[in-house]
């Protein structure tokens, strides 16, 4: 977190205008395998905790699908990084009726209650933000959450198919906030998260809309895509992910959400919000054509990473930290 006096003094020496200003996250709210919060997060990185584990029971039965992948519909790999709590809810907090909450993709339901607590952790009533210019974008997708309501011959009501929708997650906390600014869902595959991200960015400096909720979910409640992966190559059979190592193998499925609350650095040091980081810039490309559709494009992935250090007025020689995108396969790794 950055002091009050250093911002403002950031602020201040913004040179390239308000459509370049720098974005400032004020509020953070998240779950991820082992961690019900930021904080729970935070001590397993620190403590090199590994939160990987076998599928738990209330996801499915492993075992019923363990077997040669030269099989139909079986799959070696039994791991994966898995959050609790994805069935609790308290739909009438959100002015939801408990049978539509029933119906309702386990991700719309987590996006809700962590676009609530982020805005409560920048240190704002979320019902104040009523009325207000605010933005909402989510990475989302379909999760099969609808295959497993069809299992258990539930028949189908008018709610379900906003409740199997993508683009009814970000729309459901605009409407139940009450929130005028843009309401999207984002899936571009493992850049979902940071594409949404880049939207809210563009987004503020645009003037579509004065601050933003941004950020992803991922659940996993069929062993469909554990059968596809695994059949594929992506995924390694003993649940560890070797980034850039020769033993490399594959990657492991995990779940998860995080919710920023972001808006622009004089907005926030004008509000007197925290100030956990600041977005100084950000882009997007395709790669085109590769070696494969699932295979990067070093060059294309170059031009990127250039265009966002021009683009944000960073020497590159001044960052002391790189996050990669690592997936752990003989594919991607060397690329």
């Amino acid at each position: 977190a950055l002091d009050g006096q250093m911002v403002r003094a950031i602020a201040t020496t913004t040179s390239v205008g308000e459509s370049r200003e720098d974005i400032a996250i004020v509020g953070i709210s998240g779950r991820f395998p082992l961690a019900a919060d930021i904080e729970e997060f935070w001590a397993n990185l620190f403590d090199g905790r590994d939160c990987i584990t076998e599928v738990p029971a209330d996801r499915w039965d492993w075992r019923e699908l363990h077997g040669s992948l030269k099989e139909p519909n079986r799959t070696d790999v039994k791991w994966g990084g898995f959050i609790d709590g994805i069935a609790e809810f308290d739909p009438l907090f959100f002015g939801i009726s408990p049978r539509e909450a029933e119906l309702m993709d386990p991700q719309q339901r987590l996006l809700m209650q962590h676009a609530w607590q982020a805005i409560e952790d920048a240190g704002h009533n979320p019902r104040s933000l009523s009325g207000s210019r605010t933005g909402v974008f989510l990475a989302t997708a379909h999760s099969g959450y609808t295959s497993l309501l069809a299992q258990a011959n539930i028949p189908i009501e008018g709610s379900t198919a906003a409740g199997a929708l993508p683009s009814v997650g970000p729309n459901r906390i605009s409407f139940f906030l009450n929130l005028s600014g843009p309401s999207e869902p984002i899936e571009t595959a493992c850049s979902s998260s940071l594409v949404a991200i880049h939207r809210a960015i563009t987004a503020i400096r645009t003037g579509s809309c004065d601050m933003a909720l941004v950020g992803g979910v991922n659940t996993i409640v069929t062993p469909d895509a554990h059968i596809g992966f695994r059949k594929a190559g992506m995924l390694c059979e003993d649940g560890r992910c070797k980034t850039f190592s020769s033993e490399a193998n594959g990657y492991v499925r995990g779940e998860g959400i995080g919710v920023l609350f972001i808006k622009r650095l004089s907005d926030a040091v004008r509000s007197g919000d925290p100030i956990y980081a600041l977005i100084k810039g950000s882009a997007e490309n395709h790669g085109g054509r590769a070696n494969s559709l699932t295979s990067p494009n070093p060059t294309a992935q170059a031009d990127l990473v250039k265009a966002a250090h021009i683009q944000a007025g960073i020497d590159p020689r001044s960052i002391g930290y790189i996050e990669a995108h690592g997936t752990g396969t003989e594919l991607g790794d060397p690329i």
